[in-house]
């Protein structure tokens, strides 16, 4: 394992701020400026309906690249918790891709991107084996190689544990590249608490959303009393858990999807991991007492907040380019 950090990476004194981070890299600013590449991955994108075991059905967005006679490979790429496909860090990386010469896949998590009556049960964040049979059906429908995968924060934790099935699983994948994943749930859970108001407020309007979607997609039975839809995240996970899941406690839970300490240990897959000293939403110390196999990279840099990493005030980011830059070495 290399654990470094980048000393090419320094954000003008005027975006150095964490929370300014953190809030341009899924901002509307950002998707406006950059539009351009939002275009490209939306044009021609092709919907489809993907194989989640089980009778779970998952959607995702094809977008083959135009700029060399094949593609390069193939990038698998899954957006944040209440994120969705259409995500702009999601959508600005995958433009970035396709001027490389890379075809893109984006997938929706269950109950994400308004797909909340494709299935009958809620999404939580232990759903690892509908993701890892989608992305086998991804495998199976494009022949593309290489195959890599992406994912930020919750979907860089996705990614990860997709990544430690995946050899099981005869999934060939080349490549893993997670942007600030989720490393220990409860910490994570702590921070969100901790952290500026505003954070537990934005996870909780966006979650409540969602969960009221899902009612209405299933009106015949009632998901959450008015009570819990009204308490804290914490509060409303532990419902979620409790009703919905077969954990039994909110501690069993969050270990359900846990990578911290030596979880990735294991892992066969080379891997790209990809944080900050400064995010308010992942402690870095979770980073630090990983244990990573010698495949796996660790690059911890003192700025950039959560899954941020914006360069200037034209909005490019620091993470689309690493990401391309690893890429580099896959093909």
């Amino acid at each position: 394992m290399s654990a470094r950090r980048e000393s090419e990476f320094h954000p003008p004194r005027l975006l150095r701020n964490p929370h300014v981070q953190s809030m341009l890299a899924s901002s509307s600013l950002r998707r406006v400026l950059m539009r351009r590449r939002s275009r490209a991955v939306e044009r021609d994108a092709r919907e489809i309906i993907l194989d989640g075991g089980d009778g779970v059905r998952l959607l995702g967005f094809h977008t083959a690249q135009r700029v060399l006679p094949a593609p390069r490979g193939l990038a698998v790429m899954f957006h944040g918790w209440e994120g969705s496909a259409r995500s702009t860090y999601l959508m600005q990386t995958g433009g970035s891709l396709l001027t490389q010469g890379w075809d893109v896949f984006r997938l929706n998590f269950r109950d994400h991107g308004g797909t909340h009556d494709l299935n009958h049960g809620i999404f939580h964040s232990c759903l690892i084996d509908e993701v890892t049979a989608a992305v086998g059906d991804i495998a199976r429908r494009f022949p593309q190689r290489p195959l890599v995968l992406i994912g930020y924060s919750l979907g860089g934790n996705f990614a990860l544990r997709v990544a430690l099935r995946a050899p099981a699983r005869g999934i060939p994948l080349s490549r893993v590249l997670a942007v600030c994943p989720v490393i220990c749930p409860h910490q994570g859970l702590a921070a969100i608490e901790s952290s500026r108001w505003f954070y537990h407020a934005y996870f909780m309007h966006k979650w409540r959303l969602s969960l009221k979607r899902k009612q209405r997609a299933f009106p015949g039975e009632v998901l959450f009393e008015r009570r819990q839809l009204r308490s804290s995240l914490r509060e409303l996970t532990r419902a979620l858990v409790l009703r919905h899941t077969d954990f039994g406690s909110l501690d069993n839970y969050l270990d359900g999807y846990s990578i911290a300490g030596d979880h990735l240990a294991s892992l066969r897959v080379p891997a790209s991991i990809l944080t900050s000293r400064d995010d308010p939403v992942i402690p870095v110390a979770d980073f630090e007492r990983m244990q990573l196999p010698p495949g796996a990279e660790l690059t911890i840099v003192e700025h950039g907040g959560h899954c941020g990493f914006i360069r200037d005030l034209g909005m490019s980011s620091f993470a689309e380019d690493y990401i391309v830059e690893r890429l580099e070495r896959t093909v």
